[in-house]
């Protein structure tokens, strides 16, 4: 089983509802936009509750894995990134982008979002360095690759693109609106 990076944890075993969410709304007010949460519970209708909460909150709901008697849900603390001016020139819609894919162009899709985001949904093939690690990692990429560079919504991936460019990266790319409205084909850790 692949290990899911999050920056907090909440232990709501053995705790019904409303509990679990409670737990989750204290750690999730003390926690930084963008952060990870991992909220470990073993009552089944907790799925649901937090699922549903993080919708009405405007957190993002990132997936949810079963470990015997024990699930694991996984959120991020919502950023308002949905309202950031976007400034890199170099952009391309999701449907230009798939027809990059489908035609082999022989492009680079680096996924700038957290890492769980990424384990729950990406686009198959991507690669994932998020974008609070990719100064560190810019040695992994070549500065002649077209880079098609997805986040969630667009703004992760606005800032990530402006890094690379900065640093001479030289074909670089925003891809808007990114996985938030992704209609093709993912690799998921819920098969």
């Amino acid at each position: 089983m692949e290990m899911i990076k999050y920056d907090q944890l909440v232990d709501a075993k053995g705790l019904a509802c409303p509990m679990p969410i409670v737990r989750t709304k204290k750690a999730m007010n003390e926690l930084e936009p963008g952060k990870v949460l991992e909220i470990q519970a073993t009552d089944k209708g907790s799925t649901a509750d937090i699922k549903a909460w993080a919708q009405s909150t405007g957190h993002q709901y990132l997936g949810t894995l079963e470990e015997g008697e024990v699930l694991k849900h996984y959120l991020r603390k919502a950023t308002g990134e949905e309202k950031e001016e976007k400034k890199h020139p170099h952009v391309v819609n999701n449907e230009e982008l798939q027809a990059k894919l489908a035609n082999n162009e022989g492009i680079l899709v680096l996924d700038v979002r957290e890492s769980a985001e990424y384990a729950f949904n990406h686009i198959p093939g991507a690669k994932s360095i998020p974008l609070g690690e990719l100064e560190n990692r810019f040695n992994e990429l070549s500065e002649d690759a077209d880079i098609y560079v997805v986040c969630r919504t667009g703004s992760r991936s606005d800032l990530a693109a402006q890094k690379l460019a900065e640093a001479g990266f030289k074909t670089v790319i925003n891809v808007v609106p990114g996985m938030s409205e992704w209609g093709n084909p993912t690799d998921s850790l819920n098969k």
